[in-house]
């Protein structure tokens, strides 16, 4: 049996990101995701027949089901299996074939595949009797296969073997019924699968907690379907992804605490577990807890089941102008700072393949500024370093259009710590840290959407103490005394309306 493991991870709320939370009166529910490690088909180049497909899905089936069990003996209302999670990666469009189901659109066709066996053949029953034996929706991630009429014209998207493939997220309600099925907007190397012709923006509703929103993976750094989600009221998310962690910025817990803390959604995030592909992290996120998992070094390659209890949330209000952070740092706040920092002398290092303009963090104290063009980050800090720490950080700007591995518009501020004692080694990947800090980081955004994070050594999260938006674009993060050594401090923002400039 799998590891079946609920780990909770409380934060105590202290929010403020212009907005009014509202939860829905006193009701909460419970939810599960599992961090699963897929059973691979050992040469995904080689197709297989509609038979030996199934019979490989079947062996990863066999482990959601018995996570289902295990969900539902906690009180599981809803589960989410990851990304890939039935068929696994690295298929060519004609090899993945035999993996292919035609899913029927459950907004023009109501159809329960456990109780309706034979209305459409060529799709898999197990995912809805799993949902129906265990009284729970199900959400899972799987391959659909479309038919799209062949257009002489040079500009019809679709492909000229007359199909779509797409990577697809279903769900069935807890009596099997299909109530949602979405295709991926924003595919990540992806040969085996199309782009849809149009963005879907795809939600179900539940009687327990409302309404859900469906995301998939390099989806939760796009404009859609996401945001349109978001702008339509949905205040919980369903992520299954199968995310390469990339520090310091976008570690998959890292990324997936900030996004639900920057948009004030809950966000119920399933990944897949390989040390290969580096893929690990998955977890169940509110604006006030989250309850996480994340593989460390030399831990067993095995499942992790989390389930928590968190509450429903209601409708927020827009975003508004804030009172600015009263700081314990007495810190005093870009405009109305008498001593306001002059940018210090900068260095360029790569980080995550962008240049990053970096200041040195030289003393245990201080005031900086750093710019990268007309963007510019400052910082107030206090940092305690253990005992013979020659541990090295910097503040670090970057504002333009990241190009390498996907194209998107970011303003990013960061503190980081560096890899080494050499300037160089800043904005390179590091896990684990031992000095503390009180920091205040702020920048001056040119978008709404900008998500905060804290992670410290060994992969665990902080809540930052108090992140505040005021008006001229400026977010403000307070954190005081970190428990941990700190890793990455970040305000990660995404500018989408420059993405296509």
């Amino acid at each position: 049996m799998l590891l079946d493991v609920v780990l909770w991870v409380a934060f105590a709320s202290n929010w403020a990101f212009g907005q009014t939370e509202a939860i829905t009166s006193d009701l909460t529910y419970v939810a599960a995701v599992y961090e699963h490690r897929v059973i691979l088909n050992p040469d995904p180049h080689i197709p297989l027949s509609r038979l030996d497909a199934l019979q490989h899905m079947r062996k990863n089936l066999a482990v959601f089901e018995e996570q289902a069990d295990l969900a539902a003996r906690q009180g599981a209302q809803i589960i989410v299996f990851p990304e890939d999670g039935l068929h696994g990666f690295n298929f060519s469009r004609s090899s993945i074939s035999g993996y292919l189901e035609t899913i029927p659109d459950p907004e023009k066709e109501k159809w329960n595949p456990c109780t309706e066996s034979e209305k459409f053949n060529n799709t898999e029953q197990q995912l809805s009797c799993m949902a129906r034996r265990h009284n729970l929706y199900v959400v899972a991630n799987m391959g659909d296969v479309q038919p799209c009429p062949l257009q002489t014209d040079p500009t019809s998207s679709c492909p000229t073997d007359g199909r779509w493939q797409f990577n697809t997220n279903v769900v069935f309600r807890s009596d099997g019924l299909l109530v949602a099925r979405y295709h991926k907007q924003n595919l990540y190397f992806e040969d085996a699968f199309d782009t849809p012709p149009q963005p879907e923006i795809i939600s179900f509703e539940t009687t327990f907690a409302g309404r859900f929103g469906l995301i998939t993976c390099f989806d939760i750094l796009f404009y859609e379907p996401k945001v349109t989600l978001l702008e339509m009221g949905v205040r919980q998310l369903i992520f299954p992804t199968a995310w390469m962690n990339q520090l310091p910025l976008l570690d998959t817990i890292q990324f997936q605490r900030a996004f639900s803390l920057g948009s004030h959604v809950t966000l119920l995030a399933a990944n897949i577990r390989s040390d290969r592909l580096i893929m690990t992290g998955s977890g169940i996120y509110t604006p006030f807890a989250a309850t996480y998992h994340h593989a460390q070094s030399g831990d067993p390659e095995e499942g992790r089941l989390l389930v928590a209890r968190i509450p429903v949330l209601g409708v927020a209000t827009e975003y508004g102008q804030v009172q600015r952070i009263a700081a314990d740092l007495s810190y005093c706040h870009h405009d109305d700072c008498p001593s306001d920092p002059t940018p210090s002398s900068t260095i360029t290092s790569t980080m995550m393949h962008d240049p990053f303009k970096f200041v040195l963090l030289a003393n245990t104290e201080g005031n900086l500024k750093v710019c990268d063009g007309a963007f510019c980050c400052r910082l107030q800090f206090k940092r305690s370093p253990k005992s013979n720490s020659d541990e090295l950080y910097a503040l670090g700007a970057f504002a333009g259009t990241h190009t390498v591995n996907g194209r998107y518009a970011v303003q990013v501020c960061a503190v980081v710590r560096c890899a080494g004692p050499e300037a160089s080694s800043c904005g390179q990947e590091i896990e684990e840290a031992e000095t503390t800090f009180d920091f205040v980081l702020e920048g001056e955004f040119g978008t709404n959407y900008v998500y905060p994070s804290v992670l410290v050594s060994r992969y665990i999260l902080e809540q930052p103490e108090r992140v505040e938006k005021s008006t001229g674009g400026w977010v403000t993060m307070k954190h005081s005394n970190t428990e941990g050594g700190l890793v990455t401090a970040c305000l990660y923002g995404r500018v989408y309306h420059l993405d296509n400039k």
